[in-house]
């Protein structure tokens, strides 16, 4: 298969609905795209039915292009991550793996364009986060779920302020920033550096006052991620966790036991904000994003020192810091519902507490001069005690 004829399929693909986020290519499937949230089936010329598995081994060589190093990754690991260029049309995060014997492929495409936290509506927090001079910042969330545009976002806003040296680190490079206020240097993964350890520890040789770290994977990771911050480093990195509590909970769980009371010290100590983020389908199709997001203050600092206990969790301290910016889930979920942006179901289907959602949504709709019940017709029974109060008289 020659690369011609790789780029008329990703060609096809890609302008065979609109909204497409994904290309996928699994063994006995037609090609199929991945639109608002939905896979759909491709029609291609001439028709492919079923893909093969030659025909998948076939694409996914070519995706490597005689790359030695991912060619042994994913022989030895299962899976590999690279970056493929459509030219004039879109750049790809690809990723390879085998599953039953055979390759599957799913290719990301990425924007072209940095948005800015305008055009993405996202919460004032991210300004906040654009203005911090030193710490962690994480933004967690299952894959797929924007981690990466939010950071975009967050960077663009400080390349328009600051004059700041900025190392990213990425597994691959996704937004392209162009070098504006501040200067950017924007590493591989592979082809820059080997591991995420490694680049973090070179980049603090390398004078930035931003870092970001594509992923915290592993606890040397963290650790070096935990020095740059102490050592007046801005550190933005991602975890694929569901909330603030858990994000909290696996960072101190990669260390051993007799360490953690020295790791929750040193987080209590750099931590800024947590961002956790999740996309709900929209009304009237697409998707939209549902936020949690807990910032640092005394209350938070304490918790992470002390863990969780019954009458002080992340949760009810988030949802009685709204006036700081921060804000649970349902807090999110209960105003995309109030702005109309998606349905009662979705807002009880993703709500962390369904109770708390429920009593609000109740609120939203009674102020609409809605009904917030499906019981009617109730009336008092009159009758009812009367033939007892005669046996007495």
């Amino acid at each position: 298969m020659r690369k011609q004829q790789i780029d008329y399929i990703l060609t096809s693909m890609l302008e065979s609905y609109d909204n497409v986020s994904d290309l996928n290519m699994t063994v006995d499937k037609p090609f199929q795209v991945e639109a608002s949230g939905q896979l759909m089936q491709v029609p291609l010329t001439p028709t492919v039915e079923r893909i093969t598995p030659f025909q998948s081994e076939i694409f996914a060589l070519n995706l490597i292009d005689g790359d030695r190093r991912l060619t042994r990754t994913l022989l030895e690991e299962g899976s590999c991550d690279s970056s493929y260029q459509l030219a004039g049309k879109a750049r790809f995060r690809v990723n390879i793996f085998s599953q039953k014997g055979c390759y599957s492929i799913v290719m990301r495409q990425l924007a072209t364009r940095i948005p800015t936290v305008e055009e993405l509506n996202l919460p004032g927090a991210f300004v906040k986060m654009a203005g911090e001079r030193n710490g962690i910042i994480l933004v967690t969330g299952a894959t797929g779920s924007g981690k990466t545009t939010s950071l975009a976002a967050v960077l663009n806003e400080i390349n328009e302020k600051s004059s700041v040296h900025v190392v990213t680190l990425e597994d691959p490079v996704e937004y392209v920033h162009s070098q504006k206020k501040a200067t950017f240097n924007q590493r591989e993964l592979g082809m820059d550096f080997d591991a995420f350890s490694s680049g973090l520890r070179a980049a603090l040789r390398q004078a930035p006052k931003v870092i970001l770290v594509g992923e915290m994977r592993d606890r040397e990771t963290v650790e070096i991620g935990l020095s740059a911050a102490e050592t007046g480093h801005l550190v933005l990195s991602t975890l694929h966790t569901v909330d603030a509590g858990q994000t909290i909970n696996r960072i101190v769980g990669m260390f051993d036991q007799e360490e953690e009371k020295q790791i929750r010290i040193r987080l209590a100590d750099t931590l800024r904000w947590i961002a956790c983020q999740r996309l709900l389908p929209k009304e009237g199709g697409g998707r939209v994003a549902a936020f949690e997001l807990m910032g640092s203050n005394l209350r938070v600092k304490d918790t992470i020192l002390q863990g969780e206990r019954e009458d002080s969790t992340f949760y009810e301290i988030i949802e009685g810091s709204q006036a700081f910016g921060m804000m649970t889930f349902d807090q999110c979920i209960a105003d995309l519902f109030n702005q109309g942006l998606i349905s009662e179901d979705t807002a009880m289907s993703y709500a962390s507490r369904k109770a708390i959602v429920g009593r609000a949504l109740d609120s939203v709709k009674a102020a609409r001069g809605e009904k917030t019940t499906d019981i009617e017709e109730l009336s008092m029974d009159e009758e009812y005690g009367k033939d007892e109060n005669e046996g007495f008289m």
